[in-house]
């Protein structure tokens, strides 16, 4: 179906100004490999970037690999990333997720969408995550809780659901954009369109945005 006009014009719009006010954002995850981003990923749920960064640092150092991570108990997995939260459901998806990688695909990351949805603790936003980030490859729109929320507040979306979100967003935004779309909107809310008191003074898109349920 195709989209209304001022549909598309309002999304690229705001495309245009976030393309100008964060030119050259990135992933804020630190990572060297695809393993090691799919890794951090999963444990930024509920977390902040800041802090996964923190216990990542060490947790990489020492053991580098998924065989290395597979190889960790229950119990070390879990003391290593407790900091992260939720760290008993944590340790347990990236210890069967490595050791999956190791069985099946040599310990590697899959560069397939079906393929790492497949895998435990791996849905769709940390897949389009992996392989947006890692490996420049254009699957979907990365829907956190920033995307959603500022998708919503820009009248980009009324959905509430991820998955549904994703669908709208696909549809507005040109494929090329869409990895870093993602980043610039959720560089935006982490600086900018706040979740409780969003900077509604210094934003870049103010003119533009109808500010639903602000």
């Amino acid at each position: 179906m195709a989209l209304e006009p001022q549909v598309k014009q309002h999304a690229t719009g705001i495309i245009r100004r976030l393309n100008r006010t964060y030119p050259e954002v990135e992933c804020a995850l630190a990572y060297q490999t695809p393993l090691q981003l799919l890794v951090a990923t999963i444990l930024s749920a509920q977390c902040t970037d800041e802090r996964v960064n923190m216990v990542t640092r060490d947790l990489f150092k020492k053991h580098p690999t998924a065989s290395d991570l597979a190889a960790l108990s229950q119990a070390e997995m879990e003391r290593l990333i407790k900091s992260t939260g939720f760290f008993r459901n944590k340790a347990k998806n990236i210890r069967a997720c490595c050791e999956t990688l190791v069985r099946h695909h040599g310990g590697d990351v899959p560069r397939d969408l079906d393929q790492l949805v497949q895998l435990p603790g791996v849905g769709r936003k940390t897949a389009n995550v992996v392989l947006g980030t890692a490996f420049g490859m254009a699957t979907g729109v990365v829907v956190d809780t920033h995307v959603s929320r500022l998708s919503q507040r820009l009248g980009m979306t009324v959905r509430q659901d991820p998955v549904r979100i994703e669908q709208d967003l696909m549809a507005q935004v040109p494929r090329k954009e869409w990895i870093g779309f993602s980043h610039r909107l959720i560089h935006h809310g982490r600086q900018v369109c706040k979740a409780r008191r969003p900077l509604c003074d210094q934003c870049s898109l103010a003119d533009v945005c109808p500010k639903r349920g602000v």
